[in-house]
């Protein structure tokens, strides 16, 4: 097995554990009366992470890992741990409220209103360097860029509405 295949064995296996407590977290906060927001852009950000993880496969099984890059992408995943330690069980890929619970403001959140999502485009960004492949690293970026602009917009409409009845 290469070093390639490996990482990316590893940031698979890790995607697929999220999208695991993402579908755990996001029933129970449903279940206690959370409302979904901005469902109809959430295909988009699946299909988008899935074509990036898909075409990484299929171009860097067999490339040269770049040590400094993969540094720079072990760093971002302490960055990532942080931010679900700090969400703990409010932390899924959807963007939903709870009526009397307003948004998160400890951890990163006390630096940046959305650090999940510049963690996220760091990984977009630094894993295909990992590899070598800097257009493939521009070309999602920007595509992640475009996306992140319609989910942050939700996230930040979905925080200045009440989140039902009881709200």
């Amino acid at each position: 097995m290469t070093g390639a295949i490996l990482v990316l064995a590893l940031v698979t296996a890790q995607r697929l554990g999220e999208l695991v407590v993402a579908r755990r977290n996001t029933a129970r906060l449903l279940a206690a009366g959370g409302v979904e927001h901005g469902a109809g852009h959430y295909p988009l950000i699946v299909g988008l992470h899935a074509a990036w993880l898909a075409g990484l496969w299929l171009l860097a099984w067999d490339r040269t890992i770049q040590p400094g890059w993969l540094a720079a992408y072990l760093v971002l995943q302490g960055l990532r741990a942080w931010v679900l330690v700090t969400l703990g069980r409010r932390w899924t890929t959807r963007i939903i409220t709870v009526p009397g619970e307003g948004p998160v403001r400890r951890g990163p959140y006390r630096f940046a209103p959305h650090p999940n999502y510049l963690v996220v485009a760091g990984e977009i960004a630094v894993l295909p360097l990992v590899f070598g492949l800097w257009a493939y690293a521009l070309a999602f970026s920007a595509l992640n860029a475009a996306v992140l602009a319609i989910r942050i917009r939700a996230e930040s409409a979905a925080w200045r509405e009440p989140a039902g009845p009881e709200a």
